[in-house]
């Protein structure tokens, strides 16, 4: 996922959620029943959804925290449902395709992301356009494509997911997760 210097913080985060349905749509259709084009895609949707959650924790939350009345709040409910689809990724991970569980867990996170994605465009996305200005958006769009680039792409269910414990840890587990990619030729 890759995006231009321009764009703003939802710009950037809903051209994420879009790929990432798009993929899911692929995963659902049938038309992957090869087992290890099933795992290969997994592996790009859990990576895909590890960096885009580590970016969110890094720069969306802690905005929310500081422009909405309720923000702490919302933040706390947000990182949780991040939390809870950490946990569905790092089982299914470990999974090849063709266990019974493989599906079941992948209809789970598929199901679990949506949700979430309606949530954050359907409330927490406008109530922050409202409350940001446009150059706070471009900012924030800017420092959510650089964290995604440095970001882990393996789930990692004890990280933290606060800054600044997140921002200090978040590139170190990136790069060994990059490293363990490349030498298992995992497909991120």
């Amino acid at each position: 996922m890759t995006q231009s210097a321009q764009e703003d913080l939802f710009s950037v985060l809903i051209t994420d959620h879009r790929e990432v349905e798009r993929a899911f749509r692929d995963l659902e259709s049938g038309a992957m029943s090869d087992p290890q084009q099933r795992r290969d895609m997994a592996d790009h949707v859990i990576a895909e959804l590890v960096r885009h959650s580590v970016a969110e924790e890094m720069y969306l939350y802690p905005t929310a925290r500081k422009k909405l009345p309720d923000g702490d709040q919302v933040a706390d409910q947000e990182i949780a449902e991040h939390a809870e689809a950490e946990r569905v990724m790092k089982e299914l991970d470990g999974l090849e395709a063709t266990d019974p569980r493989f599906d079941e867990l992948l209809r789970t996170l598929m199901r679990e992301i949506r949700d979430h994605i309606r949530g954050e465009e359907n409330d927490l996305f406008p109530r922050l356009q409202a409350a940001c200005t446009q150059d706070e958006l471009l900012e924030l769009g800017r420092k959510v494509t650089r964290a995604k680039q440095t970001a882990p792409t393996r789930p990692h269910p004890s990280a933290p997911h606060k800054p600044p414990a997140n921002k200090l840890l978040a590139p170190g587990a990136g790069l060994v997760d990059r490293l363990r990619d490349a030498l298992s030729g995992r497909h991120t």
